[in-house]
């Protein structure tokens, strides 16, 4: 059994702790409501948006005009945008999204994986440390953009991508990610970037819109689509921030009552 002095001493140590702990949680805190504020500005856009994308992309595929960010192929070169954070304290936020990564790889892709036809941009430094660490193809690596999270600075990033799956480097794109829900919940999210699907819209059986294309349909198409691709990969990103923010407020709380309680019961031992 510890002797007097030694309770004292761990009682010291916690208190150091939890000052840290809850110092973190009210900095996650006040980021988390600034950001959270961008993504709830930005959804209804983004989602009326890219709306109206599938359904002038499924009237484009129905009148046989050219839309390369629709290409359909049989997938054979593939690249995974993993998103995770550069910084940890925030629970199981990046573990979700490196373990989701796996499974995809391994039941989705392994054929591709094998044969060195999938690769991996990753955005945040935890996950691209761990799939360096794993041997795993690494094409690009942007966890700096994180620093300074903007429309303007994802934009370059979002234009190279698209411009990858015009060129034929890639067959298909998507995002692994967090989608933030609220500030204890956090939504992985696996969702198809490259090509333009609109199979959702078959599916539900509704009508397609009615549109007036103005100055014509040809300049409106070249215009829209790539400004929707844009508005969706700055999307995920800032989704994953203000998820992450909140997964790491979240974990802050339970380490500063787990800190508090333990005080409690070194004080009365």
């Amino acid at each position: 059994m510890a002797n007097l002095k030694e309770i004292r001493t761990r009682v010291t140590s916690v208190k150091s702790t939890r000052q840290i702990t809850s110092a973190m949680k009210m900095v996650a805190a006040a980021r988390l409501r600034k950001a959270q504020d961008k993504i709830v500005r930005l959804r209804p856009y983004a989602g009326k948006l890219h709306e109206i994308l599938l359904d002038i992309s499924m009237h484009i595929e129905e009148t046989e005009e050219e839309n390369g960010f629709s290409r359909v192929s049989d997938s054979e070169k593939v690249l995974l945008i993993v998103v995770t954070s550069n910084r940890g304290l925030c629970g199981a936020f990046n573990s979700n999204v490196i373990k989701e990564t796996v499974r995809i790889v391994n039941e989705k892709y392994s054929r591709q994986f094998n044969s060195g036809n999938l690769q991996f941009m990753t955005i945040g430094k935890k996950g691209a440390d761990y799939f360096k660490k794993q041997g795993w193809q690494i094409s690009e690596d942007h966890s700096e953009i994180f620093e300074n999270l903007s429309f303007g600075s994802v934009n370059e990033l979002a234009l190279k991508v698209m411009n990858s799956f015009l060129e034929g480097k890639y067959d298909r794109v998507e995002f692994i990610y967090n989608q933030f829900k609220n500030a204890a919940v956090q939504i992985l999210t696996n969702e198809t970037f490259l090509p333009v699907e609109n199979d959702n819209i078959r599916h539900k059986g509704s009508e397609q819109g009615d549109y007036i294309y103005e100055p014509s349909k040809k300049e409106i198409i070249e215009e829209l689509i790539p400004r929707t691709l844009k508005i969706q990969f700055y999307k995920a990103l800032l989704d994953s921030f203000v998820a992450e923010h909140g997964a790491r407020m979240t974990s802050m709380h339970i380490a500063t009552d787990n800190a508090t309680e333990m005080i409690k019961d070194l004080t009365l031992e």
